[in-house]
């Protein structure tokens, strides 16, 4: 195994928390647009926010910033990028209306090699606060690994559990990717250029955003739990935007399963006490 330590400075960024961003994300979940200015924001909703918007010349292939420039993620030679998990702590509310500021640091970029070839691992720590008090952690976990070969065997997913006692089917169609892809201000080609996402990084149709994934889970953990004081996620194999899932529930355990019964997601909420 390979370690790398990269330090790099904290990143700084503001945002007023526009009511109309939230309200038209839940116009495209199909739910009613019912936030305005103070309203509290639901669990995640702070990814619409914080944009980094870059010229052209600073992105990459996969319409991501490029790594290794102004921002924290080093450079390590691996080209395709997979939101692997995260975790968040809710500390306080977050409104809608009200400037934030949101501060991020990189707390692990590291090689190794795994079944499937080399791979980078790194972490990212962001911290927001509205009015000088800490609403939520959260730590973001990314994999880079090669491209794929089109020769190499493809890894088999865990199967999903089927002992859920809540259940909610879900579609994806490429129209809410594109819509969440413009609301968060993501340019993953993999979430809504079809011939990218097929020729160039192997999959079978556009992949549904592991963020948004995990959205709904923490929409359900909140609608059958209340509210919540933390949430973990882990994504163990791509959902295309052409298959239907089932999010399932079990006490605090959440996870995705997809129509061919692997496993997608898993989670665990944790409600406020």
């Amino acid at each position: 195994m390979k370690r790398d330590v990269v330090s790099s400075p904290a990143q700084h960024s503001m945002d007023m928390i526009d009511p109309a961003r939230t309200a038209a994300f839940q116009a495209a979940l199909g739910r009613r647009a019912e936030i305005s200015a103070g309203s509290v924001l639901p669990p995640f909703f702070h990814q619409l926010y914080f944009w980094t918007p870059l010229p052209p010349e600073d992105l990459g292939r996969d319409g991501h910033p490029k790594v290794g420039g102004a921002g924290l993620i080093p450079d390590m030679g691996l080209p395709r990028r997979m939101w692997a998990g995260g975790r968040l702590r809710f500390a306080a509310p977050l409104r809608a209306g009200i400037a934030a500021e949101k501060t991020s640091v990189l707390e692990r970029a590291e090689q190794k090699t795994g079944r499937t070839g080399p791979l980078g691992l790194v972490t990212l720590r962001h911290e927001i606060r509205q009015q000088g008090a800490l609403c939520l952690t959260e730590w973001h976990d990314l994999v880079y690994r090669e491209d794929p070969d089109p020769a190499a065997a493809r890894p088999v997913p865990p199967a999903a559990r089927t002992d859920e006692t809540e259940v909610r089917q879900n579609s994806f169609n490429s129209t809410l990717l594109f819509r969440y892809s413009a609301l968060t201000f993501n340019g993953h080609r993999i979430h809504y250029d079809l011939e990218y996402a097929r020729e160039t990084e192997g999959y079978a149709g556009l992949v549904v955003h592991g963020p948004l994934l995990a959205q709904h889970l923490m929409l359900l953990a909140e609608e059958l739990l209340g509210p919540l004081a933390e949430f973990s996620f882990r994504a163990s194999s791509p959902l295309m935007h052409f298959e239907t899932a089932s999010l399932c529930c079990n006490g605090q355990d959440l996870w995705v399963r997809a129509p061919d019964g692997r496993q997608c997601m898993s989670a665990v909420a944790v409600p406020r006490g």
